[in-house]
């Protein structure tokens, strides 16, 4: 693959040097994780057992950091999710809490049962031992249906937003120091539907083509195919705390069919309880 500097790229550029690209979702109090059941979808918590699979990882980029996994949840995993969430979403909201024509998506919060527990342990493990599941906000499911979609955005909190100041408080754990988003369900006749990095170059071999979209014009960065289990994983910071602009990306609309996936964001300290939630489960 080529990549060509483009009108598309400068445009991307203008945008995030005058901040007219959207901000972030945030979890705030009122949007309290619904109840899960017991952990398994069927009532018997006992029976669920924390098994991690055996995922492969691919880095994409070394700079900014973003890693394609492979087989991240297990088929159990988003049977349990789709199932707590069923009757849970809402219309999805940006920064502030507001609703917006950017994000047309709905969300839904997770609260922590076992099976929530097992993927918080795999996702903060596999950010090294200095990060704790205390760290991570509470789950957040999107579903995106025919024509929805999430436009260009950052999850990290910006300097400039009054509204972004109290969440960036180290008491509310400080700003966002990486995401996951994986893939929880794809409806078979699904088609549109990518998470695109435009200002993060698609990578050259074609065996990539199985995850990213090589369809895509290439001025456009890369674009992932939604694939069931499968996840990203992205650094959104640089050292100095500050947030990384090259991490602007976009749900692109979905033309046909459904998915849904899954938020999952690491702070810089612990969250305060009232934010995260209390942990039923410290045991799995």
């Amino acid at each position: 693959m080529r990549h060509n500097v483009s009108l598309l790229g400068l445009a991307l550029l203008v945008a995030l040097a005058s901040g007219s690209h959207e901000t972030h979702d945030e979890v705030t109090e009122a949007q309290t994780p619904i109840a899960t059941g017991n952990g398994d979808g069927n009532g018997d918590g006992d029976s669920f057992e924390c098994k991690h699979p055996p995922y492969t990882t691919q880095i994409v980029s070394s700079s900014p950091l973003l890693v394609y996994l492979k087989g991240f949840l297990t088929p159990e995993e988003r049977a349990h999710l789709r199932s707590a969430s069923r009757d849970a979403f809402r219309r999805s909201a940006i920064g502030g809490g507001s609703r917006s024509a950017q994000r047309t998506s709905s969300s839904a919060y997770i609260g922590r049962d076992p099976v929530v527990h097992c993927i918080e342990e795999r996702a903060a493990a596999f950010q090294g031992h200095d990060v704790s599941r205390a760290q991570l906000e509470p789950l957040q499911l999107v579903r995106y249906a025919p024509s929805e979609r999430y436009n260009l955005h950052t999850d990290w909190f910006s300097d400039k937003s009054d509204a972004d100041a109290g969440w960036k408080l180290a008491t509310n754990g400080g700003n966002r120091i990486s995401s996951f988003f994986s893939y929880v369900y794809v409806s078979s006749d699904t088609t549109g539907g990518g998470t695109n990095f435009p200002l993060i170059s698609a990578p050259k071999d074609e065996r990539w083509c199985d995850v990213v979209d090589c369809d895509e014009p290439w001025e456009r960065g890369v674009t992932f195919r939604p694939i069931e289990g499968n996840a990203i994983f992205w650094a959104n910071l640089y050292a100095d705390g500050s947030g990384d602009q090259r991490t602007l990306h976009a749900g692109l609309p979905v033309t046909s069919g459904d998915k849904i996936g899954i938020n999952i964001w690491t702070r810089q300290a612990m969250l305060a309880e009232e934010v995260r939630g209390v942990d039923e489960y410290p045991e799995v």
